[in-house]
């Protein structure tokens, strides 16, 4: 079988790509709320992340809260997304589902809510062999012929990383264009066996040490950070663009500072394990977008996690004013 060509390829990956939270109305953290999205708040943190130089968002993957959107509440954020920065970035909106043909539902309903494209993990009730995963995506792209594919590859939150082997065989399907990669010793390994297929994306403070290594294929990164503000994401941007790695590596270890106080005990899996609320405790501390409070069930957190996650929020905003301009 012939799968369709996809408009957006890999070569249109270049710069920082904003992960951004949902923002949310006041009451909803309460289980009776039906309509959680703040649409204004939404607007405003689209417009402020695009027009300040961060032009390909992806939503609704963990931080975005898809498991605890409902389905309108999706097509709503989704489309008030899409009409705001339409001629001026890209979308990719978050779709993973715990089963195949929901995916394919859900992405069904927000590509005609304006998405450009799929940001799409694997389903994560149990953990998906590598036959699997490849069958996954090839289900996903016979169904949604055209449509483009960032994939979500985070061993805490799907049980298992993608290996080598398997991203090479995924390269070959024309509608995976990209990998929100966790990083680590691999992806030096998976980014060579892709061949260019496919975008190997890395965390924002490990793009500087990648591009290093692969300046031709390592031009763009993911971060969470976006809604905090650009700033710090165009000014490292500009530094990897003109090779200038000593400011590169410059701007990685400040944000790797301002980073640090969200992963309770310098670890990663403890911040996977309270994720949703320490984010929104963090976009509180940066000041520019209201996010609003986390939705049920994902709403409790020790203190000192949320504090950690406000001060990432206030040293970031710092950094927004050390790299203005």
């Amino acid at each position: 079988m012939t799968l369709a060509i996809p408009r957006i390829q890999p070569a249109d990956l270049v710069g920082a790509l904003g992960m951004v939270p949902t923002p949310s109305t006041p009451g909803a953290d309460h289980w009776s709320c039906q309509n959680s999205v703040d649409l204004d708040q939404t607007a405003l943190m689209a417009r402020m992340v695009v027009d300040g130089g961060v032009r390909i968002l992806l939503t609704n993957g963990s931080l975005g809260e898809g498991a605890s959107l409902l389905l309108h509440e999706q097509q709503d954020f989704t489309r008030c997304i899409a009409d705001t920065i339409r001629g001026k970035g890209l979308l990719f909106a978050g779709v993973t589902t715990l089963n195949t043909r929901e995916s394919i539902a859900r992405a069904q309903a927000v590509l005609a809510a304006g998405a450009d494209g799929l940001f799409l993990g694997r389903p994560m009730w149990m953990s998906l062999d590598p036959a699997a995963i490849i069958r996954y995506y090839a289900d996903l792209a016979e169904a949604l012929p055209g449509v483009p594919f960032i994939l979500y590859d985070n061993q805490f939150a799907f049980k298992a990383k993608i290996d080598t082997p398997t991203y090479a065989a995924l390269s070959r399907n024309p509608s995976v264009i990209g990998s929100k990669h966790i990083g680590g010793p691999a992806i030096g390994d998976d980014l060579v066996a892709v061949e260019g297929r496919m975008r190997i994306l890395p965390l924002d403070t490990q793009w500087s040490a990648l591009a290093r290594r692969f300046p031709e294929e390592a031009v763009a990164c993911w971060s969470g950070n976006a809604a905090d503000g650009p700033e710090p994401l165009v000014a490292l941007h500009r530094a990897i663009a003109t090779r200038d790695w000593p400011r590169a590596d410059a701007i990685s270890a400040r944000m790797a500072w301002a980073q640090a106080p969200m992963f309770p005990g310098g670890k990663l899996e403890n911040f996977i394990d309270y994720n949703i609320p320490i984010a929104h405790a963090r976009i509180e501390g940066s000041g520019l977008v209201k996010s609003g409070p986390p939705r049920p069930p994902y709403t409790i957190a020790p203190e000192g996690h949320l504090e950690g996650g406000r001060e990432t929020g206030r040293r970031w905003e710092s950094l927004r004013r050390e790299f203005a301009g």
